[in-house]
C-alpha cells in the first residue's frame, strides 16, 4: 500500500472482508479473513487464535460494542498501523561536519592486507622455489636431452613440495585454535580464512600437477627415447643402466608409476571437494547426485594418506639423481605430517574419553535437532566457537561441525542440527525414533573440540551487527547469551559495589535473523526472552527478526496480519509470529537501508559484520561493507563463518 492509492485500497480491503457486502464487518467474518490470509502467507495460525485475533480487532475498532465495525473506522485502523508510502530511507552523502571519507583503495587495503600479505608470501615462496630449481636444471646435462622441459617439471616438482606441505597446516585445528588465542599473531594472520587457504593451495597444487606431469609425459618422457644414442650415452645413460628405454619402459619404472598413481588419486578427491559435489548441486545430472555429498566427499578427501605415502616413494626412485641430499621432499612434509598425525591421533583419544551423556532432546519443525549434551570436565570454550560431533551408530569416522549454542557460563553444551545431508538425516531419524518409542537410551554421541571461528572477533568490536540466515544464526545465539549473562553479571556488582564493567562486551550488539519458515522461531523462543529481559535493564542488544514467507509490510495479503501484529504487540507484549518480545518484519531486509541507518547511528565507528549463511548474501553484505567504508566516516568490517 502506497499514498497515492492507499485509501482505495483500504476500501478494497474492506470489501473483501465484508462478504455479505451489507458494509459491515462483524468478528466471524473476520475471523474467516484470517483464517484465509494466513495459509496465503505460509503461517500456522489456529482456529482459537483466529477467534482471538478477531475479537482483538473488534475490542479495538467497536467501541461501542454493536457487534460490527464500519469502513470509517476500519480505514482510520489500517491508517494508523500500516507503513505509509516507501519505507526506503534515502543515503545522504553530507552529514554534516564529519571526518572526510576514506577512499576505496585504503578501505581494501584494510580488509584484504592480512590475506594480501600472506597469499604474497606464498607466491613469492612458491617463484622463488620454481626459479631455484629452473635454474639449476638448466646447468645439469640432462638439459643436453630434456631442455626447458627438464627446467619447468623440476621448478614446478619443487613448488609442489612445499605447497604439499603447507596444505596440512591450515586444518591443523587444535593449532589454529590454540594460535588465534595470540592477539599478536592473530592481528596479522587471517586464522578466520584458513579453509580458504587451503583451497588456494589446493589449487597451486594442481597447476604445479599439470605442470610437472604434463611436461614429463608430454615432452621429457618423449626426448628421453627418441633423444639420439650419442647425446644420451654422454649425459644420462648412467641413470638408465646405459640402455636408452623406449617411451613405455619410461612409464613403468617406480617412479613414474606412483606418480601416476597419486594424479589418479588426486583426480577423484579434488572434484568431489568443490561446491557443486560437496552439496549435491540440483544442477549436477540425476545420475552424478546419487555418487556425491558430503559423505563421499568426506571419505574420499581421506586418499590423501595413499597420497602422501606414494609421495614418498616417488620421491625415492628419482631417476635423474641417486644424491640423497637431492631427495628433499621427506625434509619439506616431515613437520606437517607429524603435526597433523599428531592432532588425528589427539582427536582420535580425546574422542574415546568424550562420550557425553545426553542431558535433552528436543525435535522442532523443519527437521531440526537439538540436543542438550553433559558438559565435560575441564571443557572450556569462548562464545562462537564450535564443535565436531561424531555418531558412531551411523559412521565411527565421521566427524560434523556444529556451532555451540550454549554460553560459556553454562553448566551443558548444547548444539541445534538442521537435517541438511545425508548424516544429519539419519542422525535425526536416530533421535526421532528414540523419541518415539520411548526408548530409554539414546543413541552415542561423541564430541571433539572447541575450535575458534570467526565469530570470536566480536570481542575485537565495540558495535557488532550479526547476520544469520535460517539455522545460521546458531554460532551467534553463544554470543546473546554470553552477552546477556555478563550484562546480568555487570548490573550484580553494580548493585553490590555501586560500580560495573562491560569489559569485553560490545557498546551495542545487531541481530538479524532472516527465515523462511515460521516454525523456526520455536528454536530459540527462550534466548529471545531472554535477551528481551536483560535488555529492559540495559539496552546492549536488538534483535530483528524477517520472516521471509509473508509479503512484504504494505502488502494487501499482509496488512490484515501487520494490523493483528501491532495490537497483539501493544496489549501484551509478544508477537504473534515469533511468539517472543521479538516484533517479526515481513519480506526480505533491506540491507542497503540497514546500513545506512547503521552509518548514521554510529559515526565514525568501527562495525564488525559478522554472517553465516550461503555465499550470495555473503557477496551482497560484502559489497555494501566496502561501499559504506568509503562513503561514509563508518567503517564496516566483514567476517564469514568457514568451517
Amino acid at each position: 500500500m502506497t499514498d497515492p492509492w492507499l485509501d482505495s485500497r483500504i476500501l478494497l480491503f474492506f470489501d473483501l472482508c465484508d462478504r455479505n457486502m451489507d458494509g459491515r464487518i462483524d468478528e466471524r467474518e473476520m475471523k474467516q479473513v484470517i483464517s484465509l490470509i494466513s495459509p496465503i502467507n505460509k503461517l500456522a495460525i489456529k482456529n482459537k487464535e483466529a477467534e482471538e485475533y478477531a475479537a482483538l480487532i473488534m475490542e479495538a475498532l467497536d467501541l461501542q460494542h454493536r457487534g460490527y465495525i464500519q469502513a470509517s473506522e476500519f480505514e482510520a485502523l489500517c491508517k494508523a498501523i500500516l507503513p505509509k508510502g516507501s519505507s526506503t530511507i534515502s543515503y545522504k552523502k553530507n552529514h554534516g561536519q564529519q571526518q572526510e571519507p576514506i577512499s576505496k583503495a585504503e578501505i581494501l587495503f584494510r580488509s584484504y592486507w592480512r590475506r594480501a600479505w600472506i597469499i604474497g608470501l606464498w607466491l613469492m615462496i612458491c617463484f622463488a622455489l620454481f626459479t631455484w630449481k629452473f635454474i639449476q636444471y638448466s646447468h645439469r646435462a640432462a638439459f643436453q636431452v630434456m631442455g626447458y622441459c627438464l627446467s619447468t617439471a623440476k621448478g614446478a616438482a619443487e613448488t609442489l613440495k612445499f605447497n604439499m606441505a603447507l596444505i596440512l597446516l591450515p586444518v591443523c585445528r587444535n593449532t589454529i585454535t590454540w594460535l588465534r588465542n595470540n592477539p599478536g599473531l592473530n592481528s596479522v594472520i587471517p586464522f578466520n580464512d584458513n579453509i580458504n587457504f587451503h583451497k588456494v593451495i589446493a589449487g597451486g597444487i594442481v597447476i604445479g600437477v599439470i605442470l610437472h606431469g604434463g611436461t614429463h609425459l608430454a615432452c621429457d618422457f618423449p626426448r628421453i627415447s627418441g633423444s639420439d644414442r650419442s647425446v644420451f650415452r654422454q649425459t644420462i645413460a648412467a641413470n638408465f643402466g646405459y640402455q636408452q628405454p623406449s617411451y613405455f619402459q619410461i612409464l613403468s619404472t617406480t617412479e613414474v608409476a606412483s606418480g601416476i598413481a597419486m594424479v589418479v588419486l588426486m583426480m577423484i578427491a579434488f572434484p568431489l571437494a568443490t561446491k557443486w559435489p560437496r552439496r549435491q548441486s540440483p544442477s549436477l545430472p540425476r545420475s552424478v547426485r546419487k555418487v556425491t555429498g558430503y559423505n563421499t566427499f568426506w571419505y574420499s578427501h581421506h586418499l590423501f594418506v595413499p597420497v602422501y605415502a606414494l609421495l614418498i616413494v616417488h620421491s625415492m626412485f628419482l631417476f635423474l639423481t641417486d644424491n640423497l641430499v637431492e631427495k628433499t621432499t621427506w625434509m619439506y612434509i616431515a613437520i606437517p605430517v607429524l603435526l597433523y598425525a599428531g592432532e588425528r591421533i589427539i582427536r582420535a583419544i580425546r574422542s574415546g574419553f568424550s562420550e557425553v551423556e545426553i542431558l535433552k532432546v528436543s525435535l522442532y519443525p523443519g527437521k531440526v535437532l537439538s540436543l542438550k549434551l553433559q558438559k565435560p570436565k575441564g571443557f572450556r570454550h569462548k562464545s562462537g566457537m564450535y564443535i565436531f560431533i561424531q555418531c558412531p551408530q551411523i559412521s565411527p569416522f565421521e566427524w560434523h561441525p556444529f556451532s555451540l549454542t550454549c554460553g560459556p557460563e553454562d553448566d551443558y553444551l548444547s548444539v541445534h542440527i538442521k537435517t541438511l545431508g545425508d548424516w544429519s538425516c539419519q542422525l535425526y531419524s536416530l533421535f526421532e525414533e528414540a523419541i518415539l518409542t520411548g526408548l530409554k537410551q539414546y543413541p552415542k554421541i561423541y564430541i571433539d573440540g572447541p575450535y575458534g571461528a570467526s565469530s570470536q572477533d566480536h570481542i575485537k568490536y565495540d558495535i557488532v551487527v550479526m547476520v544469520g540466515l535460517g539455522i545460521g544464526i546458531t554460532p551467534f545465539i553463544s554470543i546473546l547469551k554470553d552477552i546477556a549473562t555478563r550484562l546480568k553479571k555487570s548490573s550484580s556488582n553494580q548493585a553490590a559495589c555501586g560500580e560495573g564493567s562491560l569489559e569485553k562486551i560490545p557498546l551495542k550488539a545487531y541481530l538479524y535473523w532472516v527465515t523462511r519458515e515460521q516454525s523456526s522461531f520455536n528454536w530459540f523462543t527462550d534466548v529471545m526472552k531472554e535477551i528481551a529481559d536483560t535488555n529492559q535493564k540495559q539496552a546492549v542488544v536488538e534483535v530483528f527478526n524477517f520472516l521471509t514467507s509473508v509479503y512484504q509490510e504494505g502488502d494487501a495479503r499482509s496488512a490484515l496480519i501487520t494490523i493483528i501484529q501491532s495490537l497483539y504487540q501493544a496489549k501484551y507484549g509478544i508477537d504473534i509470529v515469533s511468539r517472543t518480545p521479538v516484533r517479526t518484519q515481513f519480506g526480505r531486509p533491506n540491507w542497503f537501508n540497514i546500513f545506512s541507518k547503521l552509518a548514521r547511528r554510529h559515526r565514525g565507528a568501527r562495525i564488525g559484520v559478522f554472517y553465516c549463511g550461503p555465499m550470495t548474501l555473503a557477496r551482497e553484505l560484502e559489497k555494501l561493507c566496502t561501499k559504506f567504508s568509503t562513503k561514509t566516516n563508518t567503517i564496516f568490517v566483514f567476517h564469514k563463518e568457514n568451517y
